[in-house]
């Protein structure tokens, strides 16, 4: 049977607040939250923490993570994950959970797991969910729309499909989490980006426009990403630690 391995890249340095990962919410760092969601999904064999600073690195070791120092010169959560992909040959299935989202499901890892496994002509998973119109607007909630057997066609910041005829559309929102298959894993990291990946700042557009197929399913969770003080607020209410 092939494994898989969750990889959680985990990078200190952060433009909008300050060394993310080790901030405390309920008693435990972020880092620690999205750990244990990891660990509790159900088709996974491994987790380990890729971080690029000592300090990320002693806070997992404090609570018993797997954890492997990387590169500070990578400019992806991708290329830090496929550092240590490399170490694990074992592992034919890697996911990539971004190491800031301390209220994903363990459910909905599992169904990325799940649907990339089950498609032989997927080279990545991703997770969508279906959001509102006027969430479709917000361009830092990314959307996503697909064909008929739930791959993926585009994902942009705009909203996407334009409205000509109104109340025809559904949209979904993007929740980053990627599976990949190991040979594509390491195709990704290894392409320059596009033009696509470059105007819309979207890693995932460099593997569209590069012909690789990507197969979403969708989630009924909404997550919340940590990139703000505000999020850490909202994290807070949400887990009752005023």
């Amino acid at each position: 049977m092939s494994k898989t391995a969750i990889i959680i890249p985990s990078r200190y340095a952060s433009t909008r607040l300050h060394a993310k990962p080790l901030i405390e919410v309920g008693g435990k760092p972020i880092i620690q939250w999205v750990y244990e969601k990891a660990s509790a999904a159900k088709l996974a064999d491994k987790v380990i923490i890729a971080t690029d600073h000592e300090a990320i690195f002693n806070c997992a070791k404090s609570f018993n993570a797997n954890v492997e120092m990387t590169s500070t010169e990578h400019k992806s959560g991708s290329d830090r994950i496929a550092e240590v992909a490399k170490k694990y040959e074992e592992y034919e299935f890697i996911i990539n959970l971004q190491g800031d989202e301390p209220m994903i499901t363990p459910e909905s890892i599992d169904s990325a797991i799940s649907v990339l496994k089950s498609n032989e002509k997927a080279d990545i998973s991703t997770l969508i969910r279906k959001i509102t119109p006027e969430e479709a607007e917000n361009p830092n909630l990314v959307k996503c729309v697909t064909d008929d057997n739930g791959f993926a066609l585009y994902f942009s910041r705009s909203k996407i499909p334009y409205e000509r005829n109104q109340d025809v559309a559904v949209f979904y929102g993007h929740i980053g989490l990627y599976g990949y298959k190991r040979e594509a894993l390491f195709k990704m990291t290894s392409l320059p980006q596009t033009m696509l990946e470059k105007a819309e700042s979207l890693e995932q557009l460099r593997a569209l426009q590069s012909g690789m197929k990507i197969i979403t399913a969708i989630a009924t969770c909404a997550p919340i990403g940590i990139d703000t003080q505000e999020d850490i607020e909202n994290f807070k209410k949400v887990i009752g630690a005023y």
